[in-house]
């Protein structure tokens, strides 16, 4: 269950078209497996362009056609931009010698050396899933932050981008399986710095127990399925980290119960590994497996491959650049990475008075619709509250491309038309 907690939702998955096929969306027909060889984007193409990366008109997943339209829509109801639809497909996680497939290999080797080949491995599920699957199958509350249209992204009331890999939970589970890992790219409306981005990869793990399983062991359902799980997520740490200092923090997932989350003690600091807990018992009733218990985890991929690789900013991962490419080499996990890029950052400010529904994420979603990758950073710097009752906000734009000098003119051209965009689709007044 995908619980990694850097976001704001409380981080609340057969094979081929048996899996894929959907209702969600009519003219997805059968939504099959994406395929791996999906065109992506090449950075050093956009570069040379202003204001808006290109975007394929139509996409083939597994031999389905589908186009723009499917997912971005001139629609209150719709909020995926094209910058995101253009990372539908991609699946880095797919690609063996870039930092993401070798963690999720290395990921892959611990369980197989571990349990026998005993875990199932999905990693080309569709993401483009039901509100249903992303939220009420894994018990998140009808009220939660994360069902919001700010931080989620509908292709329609009844359609999202998945949020998290656990969204395909529930049909793993009705079809049979009762161990799996399942990694995938995920999508969030987020803020914009180092370590966010609006679409990353995540891992879940899923592990269901039968009564014969503990009932040898003297312990209890519940306290069985916890000591196994820490068990082998302890060993999963120390097959990526080596030798570390570990403990284990309480906490709150709506999904299971008990809940932690896994913190190792590296490079002088203690740093949250992923989240994991017992599955609540209403899941597996819900799912025909009333007399059973699992465990369930869900980490981060880039979280973790930042820090083994030594990656200091979340956009490389998405770089097409030899310079970063090269770097990589299916099978070392944890190579070091060697900063190619010095370029200086440009930081523009943008000051104006809030409308009643404006929200920080709104935000971040125009700069990144205008600027792309080459918007490094927003951040607010200032906030106050005039005799009248309005309130103004002030945010730092940092523009820097990692691959090559921007220009006065094009960061001038970027900066005129976010503060265009800001004030059309924010209902802000500009100061």
């Amino acid at each position: 269950m995908a619980m990694v907690t850097s976001s704001v939702h409380a981080t609340v998955f057969a094979r081929a078209s048996f899996f894929c096929q959907s209702n969600v969306l009519r003219s997805f027909r059968s939504c099959l497996p994406f395929s791996s060889s999906a065109a992506s984007v090449s950075t050093h193409n956009l570069s040379k362009k202003k204001w808006r990366q290109p975007v394929l008109s139509v996409l083939d997943f597994g031999g389905v056609k589908i186009s723009r339209e499917d997912v971005v829509r001139d629609d209150p109801t719709n909020n995926v931009p094209d910058n995101i639809f253009s990372k539908l497909g991609v699946q880095l996680h797919r690609r063996d010698q870039h930092p993401l497939g070798t963690l999720k290999n290395a990921i892959y080797e611990y369980f197989d050396t571990n349990y026998s080949n005993k875990f199932e491995k999905f990693d080309d599920l569709c993401p483009i899933v039901s509100v249903k699957e992303n939220f009420d199958d894994v018990l998140v509350p009808e009220d939660h932050v994360s069902r919001s249209y700010n931080d989620t992204y509908y292709v329609d009331p009844q359609t999202v981008l998945r949020c998290h890999t656990s969204a395909h939970q529930a049909k793993l589970l009705r079809s049979g399986y009762t161990h799996f890992l399942v990694t995938g790219d995920v999508y969030r409306r987020d803020s914009i710095d180092s370590t966010h981005y609006p679409v990353f990869h995540q891992m879940e793990g899923f592990r269901v127990f039968s009564p014969e399983d503990w009932e040898a062991s003297g312990m209890d359902a519940t306290l069985f399925a916890a000591t196994d799980l820490k068990k082998c997520l302890e060993g999963l740490a120390s097959h990526l980290f080596g030798a570390v200092e570990m403990r284990w923090v309480d906490t709150y997932f709506p999904f299971t119960n008990p809940s932690f989350e896994l913190e190792i003690y590296f490079k002088e600091n203690w740093l949250e590994v992923l989240g994991c807990g017992v599955t609540e018992q209403e899941i597996l009733k819900r799912n025909g497996k009333p007399n059973s218990v699992a465990w369930a985890f869900g980490l981060g991929l880039e979280r973790l491959a930042m820090v083994l690789f030594d990656i200091p900013d979340i956009r490389l991962f998405w770089s097409n650049d030899e310079r970063f490419t090269s770097q990589f080499s299916s099978g070392e996990l944890g190579v070091k990475f060697k900063p190619f890029s010095k370029y200086p950052p440009c930081y523009k400010d943008m000051s104006f008075w809030l409308s009643e529904a404006f929200t920080e994420n709104n935000l971040c979603e125009v700069v990144r619709g205008i600027a792309g990758d080459l918007v490094e950073e927003v951040q607010l710097i200032d906030n106050f509250t005039n005799k009248k009752g309005m309130t103004s906000h002030c945010y730092r734009i940092a523009y820097r491309s990692m691959e090559r000098s921007l220009t006065d003119e094009e960061i001038n051209d970027l900066q005129w038309k976010v503060r265009e965009q800001v004030q059309n689709k924010l209902n802000v007044v500009l100061r």
